[in-house]
């Protein structure tokens, strides 16, 4: 015939009123013998509390922040007829991890104790990928670390609801919860970062305002680019070409190209060193399987060049790029622009890119972070060439030197890599006979 028993808070070392900060049953669950039923905190470690019988939950006796001693009684149990007291009911603390220990000898200022919130009910909806306080110790129970390692949670990233920031069981099942919504509204793409909306305010308060809606190109533009950048992790390298005998070059065949009716300018030169540079780093002139796993090495180069209009950014694709000379990319570009910006692109014409540049060079700056053209891996940007001291030879001598700035994806390419690349497009624009070779 089943009895009932109430458990007790055993010998936890001699200390007195400790804090419970966890209750890990309710009435009516079945527990076994050994299953932990509270979580209590002293000065110096969480600690555990199992149960030395098996048995049914009928009644609680102790509540969320409550402080108890040894004999205090926790719960109600009725026993299991096989029921029998477990081997050992002296009940050490648990071992708590290094970090645990460190937070709970962190001294309690009145400064800590006001931003430590009141215990709530229940565990609020968590977004996945909230922010978490900055430098917060994750402070959750052995039992509650071992539910979120089988849902592959890290406790690093929930918010706890429990006193003291505490991370409980329905912290975890909300912040799972969350990141499966986060899944679903992102499309599986994984980019749903879900940063809190943007306050809706009245400008108008402030002074004059008018309202111009944004044209279609920038409203499709816009959503590409932000998936683009917060999907890609993007890094920036930095260089500088010594174009002086380059320029020199250009303009010796200007009389040339004006004759076949072409404005040859820096770009057309640019694109000649480029694919020299990225036939020696195909990794460059790749995408990333959608696998993740594997990279699609690409033996085409077709060049996007991004074209300013007034409706916005537009990318024509220079197909072929490698089988075209100077003058016929030079014509191609002059093309592009000329239609880019009458609207009169074919959608075809922007399709198909393995590599982009984007160039500012006829406005100015000295180096940028161009975003990464997805499903590119790399693009490369470009600010206008200035005239200035070099130290050559011994002396100081005026150079024509060309800002670079090479935005890659991080999980494709290393800086390593990008160094090189980038040293030896320089070397090519710096003596454009490399082309030949």
């Amino acid at each position: 015939m089943a009895s009932e028993k109430i458990i007790e808070v055993p010998d936890i070392g001699g200390y007195k009123d400790v804090e419970i900060i966890e209750i890990l049953v309710a009435i009516g669950d079945s527990i076994k013998a050994e299953d932990s039923l509270i979580t209590l905190e002293s000065d110096k470690a969480a600690m555990e509390i199992p149960s030395p019988y098996a048995g049914k939950v009928v009644a609680l006796a102790v509540k969320l922040g409550d402080k108890v001693s040894q004999g205090s009684a926790i719960l109600t149990l009725t026993l299991e007829e096989t029921g029998a007291p477990a081997a050992a009911e002296t009940i050490k603390p648990a071992t708590a991890p290094v970090s645990e220990i460190a937070a709970a000898e962190t001294p309690k200022t009145p400064e800590t104790i006001a931003a430590r919130p009141e215990p709530v009910a229940q565990a609020p909806v968590q977004e996945a990928g909230a922010a978490v306080t900055k430098g917060r110790i994750p402070h959750a129970s052995p039992a509650v670390r071992a539910f979120a390692r089988e849902l592959g949670a890290d406790v690093g990233l929930i918010n706890g609801s429990g006193p003291k920031r505490r991370i409980l069981k329905q912290d975890v099942q909300s912040y799972i919860k969350a990141r499966l919504q986060s899944a679903e509204r992102s499309g599986g793409s994984g980019v749903g970062l879900n940063f809190p909306a943007l306050p809706d305010i009245d400008y108008s308060r402030f002074g004059p305002v008018r309202a111009q809606a944004l044209s279609n190109i920038k409203k499709l533009s816009g959503a590409n680019l932000h998936r683009n950048w917060v999907g890609i992790p993007h890094v920036t390298h930095h260089e500088e070409a010594d174009i002086t005998e380059l320029e020199a070059f250009r303009r010796s065949i200007k009389g040339e190209a004006e004759k076949q009716g072409v404005n040859v300018t820096l770009l057309p030169l640019l694109i000649k060193a480029l694919i020299v540079t990225l036939k020696a780093y195909p990794s460059f002139n790749s995408s990333l399987g959608n696998n993740g796993t594997e990279l699609i090495l690409k033996d085409y180069f077709h060049i996007g060049v991004a074209v300013d209009t007034p409706d916005g950014l537009v990318v024509p694709v220079l197909r072929d790029a490698d089988r075209k000379g100077v003058f016929e990319l030079a014509s191609t570009l002059t093309d592009f622009g000329q239609r880019a910006r009458a609207r009169k692109l074919k959608t075809t014409e922007m399709q198909g890119g393995t590599f982009t540049i984007s160039s500012l060079g006829g406005i100015g700056g000295v180096g940028f972070t161009p975003i990464i053209n997805a499903p590119e891996v790399a693009i490369l940007g470009v600010c206008r060439a200035q005239t200035r001291p070099v130290w050559q030879d011994g002396a100081w001598a005026p150079r024509l030197m060309l800002p670079l700035s090479l935005s890659y994806d991080h999980r494709v390419i290393d800086g390593a890599e990008a160094a090189r690349f980038c040293a030896l497009l320089a070397r090519t624009l710096g003596d454009i006979r490399r082309v030949l070779l």
